[in-house]
């Protein structure tokens, strides 16, 4: 038998995204309800009759009243698709209101996941889930999936969690309790083990993936958010899983180390999407050194080009000036700006100062420089 289902996790609904301005917050917000329709129509394409939620389909153990009301009807819209929704850390079984109110409110084609026990997902399918108890379980909730099931049964585990304590093993401390093991699925007999909590997209091993987020939340993963077709030819036989492009944003941190004679301009346009830039953010770091004119090339090429963007930061402070004596004309010849233009190129470049207070001079002079041309273009 062949089987097909959809693997998704870390939706986030109702996620404020605090820091950004209203208006992309808004957007971002709403991107992230309209992924439910999105992993609908992916499903329904490529033949999968459900979609797999594995955990933290919600932000907070208590979401407002209309992210779950939305939520729920936007799932029982895509009447064809059954939703399997496991809770994660972040809307975990201890979040009583919020799972007492989805089995109130769920649509029928809606399971809440809150039991441990095997559920016959189809005819010779069983799915193993493990829903989080709390927030820090304490304890390895995946031991659950080696739970026996019908002989013959195709056998898919659904939990939420990390497989590596990364924090642990950069400090050299003890690793916490309630780490997954990265072989679950063979010490547990799965042909498919789906996983949530990582953001991005990772297979851990032959049969265990993170599908990451649909709908991406931020720049640590700069992956193509989607979900996960999981084709499962037969019990023993590896899967078969290929990605479902499904976000709307994406989220660039872009790194660029310049250096004088380059077309700094050009550079950072080529490192740019080209289409839908209103749907794209960019968190823009540049270093190296520029001269005095170029650094104002590319501060007025900035400038110009952050507006086209859904959100846009720019870190100029790693990039130092060469400005050269002859360079100080081009912001006045004589007079108090002229001095002022002197002193910071002497204090930019005074080995008796600490190199925080000549980065500071450095970039005076630099603005000095820009607001000169702008004056006298």
């Amino acid at each position: 038998m062949t089987f097909r289902i959809l693997h998704a996790s870390d939706l986030h609904l109702g996620k404020p995204f605090g820091g950004f301005p209203e208006t992309i917050r808004n957007r971002l917000r709403e991107a992230r309800h309209g992924a439910l329709a999105r992993l609908a129509a992916a499903a329904r394409a490529h033949g999968a009759r459900h979609v797999m939620l594995a955990g933290d389909t919600f932000d907070a153990e208590t979401p407002a009243p209309e992210t779950l009301r939305h939520a729920l009807a936007a799932m029982a819209e895509e009447a064809d698709i059954g939703w399997l929704l496991l809770p994660g850390n972040h809307d975990s079984l201890a979040a009583t209101e919020l799972w007492r109110r989805i089995a109130l409110q769920a649509p029928e084609n809606l399971r809440a996941l809150t039991m441990d026990a095997p559920v016959p997902l189809a005819p010779g399918v069983s799915l193993l889930p493990a829903p989080c108890t709390q927030r820090r379980p304490g304890r390895d909730l995946t031991e659950a999936m080696s739970a026996p099931t019908p002989e013959g049964d195709l056998r898919i585990g659904l939990g939420h969690g990390a497989i590596t304590d990364f924090t642990a093993l950069e400090s050299g401390e003890a690793a916490a309790s309630g780490i997954i093991p990265p072989d679950r699925a063979a010490r547990s007999g799965l042909d498919y083990l789906a996983l949530g909590d990582w953001h991005g997209r990772l297979q851990v091993g032959p049969a265990t993936w993170y599908s990451g987020t649909p709908e991406p939340d931020g720049f640590k993963h700069d992956l193509a958010a989607g979900a996960l077709l999981v084709t499962l030819p037969g019990p023993g036989a590896p899967p078969e899983v290929t990605l479902c492009e499904t976000g709307q944003f994406r989220w660039h941190g872009l790194d660029l180390d310049l250096l004088p004679g380059g077309d700094a301009p050009a550079l950072l346009r080529a490192a740019l999407p080209a289409v839908k830039r209103r749907d794209h953010l960019v968190r823009l770091t540049l270093s190296g050194r520029l001269t005095l004119a170029e650094r104002a090339a590319l501060e007025a090429e900035i400038a110009q080009l952050g507006p086209e963007f859904g959100w846009w930061a720019a870190d100029l402070s790693r990039l130092a000036v060469e400005a050269l004596p002859e360079d100080l004309d081009q912001i006045d010849r004589a007079g108090a700006l002229r001095q002022a233009a002197q002193t910071l190129w002497e204090e930019s470049r005074n080995p008796a100062l600490a190199q925080a207070e000549r980065d500071v001079a450095s970039q005076a002079l630099a603005r000095l420089y820009a607001l000169a041309q702008e004056e006298h273009p």
